[in-house]
């Protein structure tokens, strides 16, 4: 496994500067590079080039996995050619927090979302899990396919708007939205129940289900889902698209037919 340096820097747009010795080297999706020194030289490759999928057939594996949690075949390795020291950056894809983990002070595995991931030190394993349970594959929608991420060194994810992390007590639960869940470690118990109550289910506003966690470990929550903000900026544009009225307009779309607006 790679040993890397990083700094993270920014607030809500950040960003992830790494710091590579000669020879070592950084795995990411396609797409995520901000920048990079002179010595920097990037390699696409099937799959996420840990030693797990070594040889042709283990790499088509490891490309196969990806494929199944919607991601690119490929992915691309940044490795520092030259006799000193050079730094690649990767920029988060929305507002929210870069999360930096050490897998082995983790227990060597965590279970990310699967469009968390931003980049790891080469070495650390890119895999799929499935949630067995007929529930999570039924209503979990993003939560029945996750990323599994397993190795000894740094691995980052993203988070979107604030990122909290709540240490679990064996037994103990915690009732989550489904879009919040970011991650969690092994050991930790990971559903979806249904809200019950009629009313609660049609006019509460969360959603049909929500996701439990179940302790022991260590679990990863965000405050505002890409899915979230999505809808949003969508609900936002229907309503500015209807005569040009912004959404806190007190009138409204009334006003568009009293200043002959309307069309």
């Amino acid at each position: 496994m790679h040993e890397i340096d990083y700094k993270v820097y920014g607030d809500d747009l950040q960003f992830v500067e790494i710091e590579l010795d000669p020879q070592e080297a950084v795995v990411a999706e396609a797409g995520g590079m901000m920048y990079m020194e002179d010595g920097i030289e990037m390699e696409t490759i099937f799959g996420d080039g840990s030693s797990q999928n070594s040889g042709f057939l283990g790499a088509l594996m490891g490309a196969g996995k990806r494929l199944l949690t919607g991601e690119s075949l490929f992915m691309t390795v940044f490795q520092n050619r030259r006799a000193g020291r050079s730094k690649v950056a990767f920029g988060a894809p929305y507002p929210g927090k870069i999360i930096p983990l050490h897998l082995a002070e983790l227990g060597g595995e965590i279970i990310a979302q699967k469009d968390s991931f931003l980049c790891a030190a080469k070495g650390v394993s890119v895999g799929i899990a499935f949630n067995k349970r007929i529930g999570t594959g039924l209503f979990g929608g993003e939560g029945f396919i996750m990323q599994r991420l397993t190795g000894d060194g740094w691995a980052f994810i993203h988070a979107g708007g604030t990122m909290i992390s709540r240490d679990l007590a064996p037994g103990e639960m915690l009732r989550v939205d489904t879009g919040c869940v970011v991650g969690f470690t092994r050991g930790v118990d990971f559903d979806i129940k249904f809200v019950g109550g009629v009313k609660s289910a049609l006019f509460g506003g969360e959603g049909l289900f929500f996701a439990t966690l179940r302790g022991p470990g260590r679990v990863w929550l965000q405050s505002l889902p890409l899915s979230r903000m999505a809808d949003r900026i969508v609900q936002a544009s229907r309503i500015t698209g209807r005569g040009g009225r912004e959404e806190g307009s007190m009138l409204g779309g009334l006003g568009s037919l009293l200043d002959g607006d309307n069309r």
